[in-house]
């Protein structure tokens, strides 16, 4: 029996198209084709990209059948359905009898990859391929064959009728909330409680009716269940590295890269301070650097959390270096310090408040006459705990590990969030 592997990417663009639908279209015109689709994988590349769309996906299919049929399958079908005539579209299409290693996969979700590297790892694999236009889907494409999944999750993809792209959706929103209250935590990501948002209902023109993301294919299928919609199309299932933190690096001497994602440690430097737009920043020391982070207004009430640090404060915050800063997804807070006051203290002869001698002379009470030189302190409670935050699901990346999923064992020995 020959496997093939198959891989897609780049071929929709802001005005349409999904490449999740081309793979689902791939997957059924295979099995016409009499071929057995033993797998389908949606694989989430670096959120970093300037020239992605959307959410960064390529898709991977394995069948077991020939691969000069599979490739011929899979061209006519970007050649029809990709949004070639958009000027930042520009698919690729590859199909392999074996798996490359998993170093260009990496590379793709934690840096950048170029159209030769990934051309001199397909004719290294004697692979099938073909780049339209400038050929950029060959990157994604590639990546996704490569791809390992040590840690994976499931999406459940139902599409839209052909006739209803580009129109309003019509969805009963409270179906959605019913869906995530009967499945979480083994679904994430259907609805933003806090904000009282449906979340896995895009807005772009796309062919996607919603998308359900969760732990195994039971428990997607199990929210499907609950949700109520106009007249659906396909539906498809993929394994994916949705949620899982596979974007993340670790760099603990705070040189980090443009366009790169971080779990680093580090100690609050600065106090939070809120900038024009709702935005609130602060410093953090890494060893011997200071790194700016940010928690932008579509965050909502994750900027409270960091409006609570103080300068001193041990953390641990996961994020990507955009412009010389760190864009907040998780903070996990390890140690705090103490939020004392100084005020005038109470005269120890008397016990009535004292008042300031003046600059540099003390207090002094003005009922017994008595002077102290030591200011008084006030310690004031803390408006956060230890434990890990995260952003709401509106503004989560689809890279980005939810903490209804847990921690993995490096991120700071904190075992939960407050409130989860």
């Amino acid at each position: 029996m020959v496997f093939t592997y198959i891989g897609l990417d780049d071929t929709d663009s802001p005005q349409g198209m999904c490449t999740t639908y081309i793979g689902a279209l791939l997957a059924r015109s295979l099995v016409h084709a009499g071929m057995r689709v033993t797998d389908a994988r949606l694989i989430r590349l670096n959120p970093n990209v300037t020239w992605k769309t959307r959410g960064n996906a390529a898709i991977a299919l394995e069948a077991d059948g020939e691969p000069d049929l599979a490739f011929e399958i899979a061209c006519g079908l970007v050649s029809s359905h990709s949004e070639l005539a958009c000027d930042g579209t520009h698919p690729g299409v590859v199909v392999m009898e074996h798996r490359p290693g998993p170093a260009f996969y990496h590379k793709a979700v934690q840096g950048f990859c170029t159209v030769e590297e990934a051309t001199t790892v397909l004719t290294d694999e004697d692979a099938l391929f073909r780049g339209y236009k400038l050929g950029r889907g060959l990157i994604g494409a590639t990546a996704a064959v490569a791809a390992e999944l040590p840690d994976e999750t499931t999406e459940l993809l139902v599409y839209r009728r052909s006739g209803a792209f580009g129109t309003k959706r019509l969805v009963d929103p409270s179906s959605f909330f019913l869906a995530d209250l009967a499945t979480r935590p083994d679904t994430w990501d259907t609805v933003d409680i806090p904000n009282n948002t449906v979340v896995c209902v895009p807005h772009t023109p796309d062919p996607v009716l919603f998308g359900i993301r969760g732990e195994t294919p039971f428990h997607v299928a199990r929210a499907r269940g609950f949700i109520r919609t106009e007249p659906t199309g396909m539906e498809m299932v993929y394994r994916t590295n949705q949620g899982t933190d596979a974007h993340l690096e670790t760099q603990p001497d705070g040189q980090l890269q443009e366009g790169h994602s971080y779990r680093i440690s580090g100690t609050v430097a600065t106090r939070p301070a809120t900038l024009k737009g709702g935005h609130v920043t602060f410093g953090l020391t890494i060893s011997a650097s200071t790194v700016t982070c940010i928690a932008f207004e579509p965050t909502k009430q994750f900027r409270q959390v960091i409006r609570g640090l103080l300068p001193g404060d041990s953390i641990v915050v996961t994020g990507s270096c955009k412009k010389r800063s760190l864009n907040l997804e998780k903070i996990g807070v390890t140690g705090m310090v103490r939020n004392v006051v100084r005020e005038s203290p109470f005269c120890p002869s008397c016990g009535s408040r004292m008042t300031s001698a003046g600059r540099n002379k003390g207090y002094k009470c003005r009922l017994c006459k008595a002077r102290v030189f030591v200011p008084g302190e006030r310690e004031i409670a803390r408006d956060i705990t230890p434990g890990w935050y995260e952003v709401p699901s509106s503004a989560r990346r689809h890279l980005a590990r939810p903490l209804v999923r847990g921690l993995p064992d490096d991120a700071g020995g904190i075992e939960r969030s407050p409130g989860e």
